[in-house]
């Protein structure tokens, strides 16, 4: 049995890893901010909920002492937490970038390094969930992008820094993933052109080659096996979990029959 830390455990892929890692019967905690929903998922789980801002220095550090002297050994951490705030960098203000580098970013690093000492005397793991847009560039997304492509290098850079000491440090990046956080982003983005959330997950995912969203559950079996002994030398891994939305070429999508290209009359021809 071991002992695993999540963060952003409350809801999507966070609380499915917790799930997933539970049934397992391994010690699982959380960290959120929202404390009501992180209870929730603790008492349906049974782990130990751990209301915790992770861009917060002082906060990470007594999670992680609460987390440690609790379990008194730490074997993985789940770097998950996050937030989204949609724009490129015309469009971001300055206290946007600052949100989703102080929470995707920073807060891993914060916590990464707060668990690294107990995670080397374990000869432990992490897997920091990222993102599709880490490895490509997606549209009015550039500062989530720029974040979440941040988080993977770091993870790696834990990998190439640690891996003689026996950690080991990988990255998933799911795509559209049917979760809480996408749900609104589905209402937003289907509402004007009349969809339902069922609806708009049919039309983002129309040309991912699986042509469909992944569950939460999927991403967090990932997860799981990355955790795992199972792969004991799968290392500074970035493993794509989206339907190969990411192996599209797009320059090929216009032959697709399924694909009305439209120029913008603003641009030209």
């Amino acid at each position: 049995m071991t002992a695993v830390l999540v963060t952003g455990g409350g809801t999507g892929i966070g609380a499915a890893v917790t799930r997933q890692l539970r049934a397992a019967g391994h010690e699982v905690a959380i960290l959120g901010r929202r404390g009501e929903v992180l209870a929730e998922v603790a008492a349906s789980a049974g782990a130990f909920a751990v209301p915790c801002d992770v861009s917060d220095a002082g906060q990470v550090e007594a999670a992680v002492a609460s987390v440690t002297g609790r379990f008194g050994r730490l074997d993985g951490l789940v770097l998950n937490a996050g937030v989204m705030v949609p724009g490129g960098v015309a469009s971001l203000s300055p206290s946007d970038w600052d949100t989703l580098v102080s929470v995707n970013l920073t807060g891993a690093f914060l916590v990464a390094r707060g668990a690294l000492p107990h995670l080397l005397a374990a000869r432990g793991s992490v897997v920091s969930v990222a993102s599709v847009a880490a490895l490509r560039a997606p549209a009015e997304m550039g500062g989530y992008a720029a974040t979440k492509a941040g988080l993977a290098m770091l993870t790696q850079s834990l990998a190439v820094d640690h891996a003689h000491q026996g950690l080991r440090a990988n990255v998933v990046c799911p795509g559209w993933t049917v979760t809480e956080m996408a749900d609104e982003e589905m209402t937003e983005f289907g509402g004007p052109r009349g969809l339902g959330v069922p609806e708009a997950y049919a039309l983002v995912t129309s040309l991912v080659p699986q042509r469909r969203p992944a569950s939460a559950a999927e991403v967090a079996e990932v997860v799981a096996w990355l955790l795992s002994d199972a792969a004991s030398y799968v290392n500074g891994a970035v493993i794509p979990v989206d339907g190969a939305a990411a192996a599209v070429d797009v320059g090929t999508l216009p032959f697709d029959p399924r694909v009305d290209v439209r120029r913008d009359p603003q641009e030209g021809v």
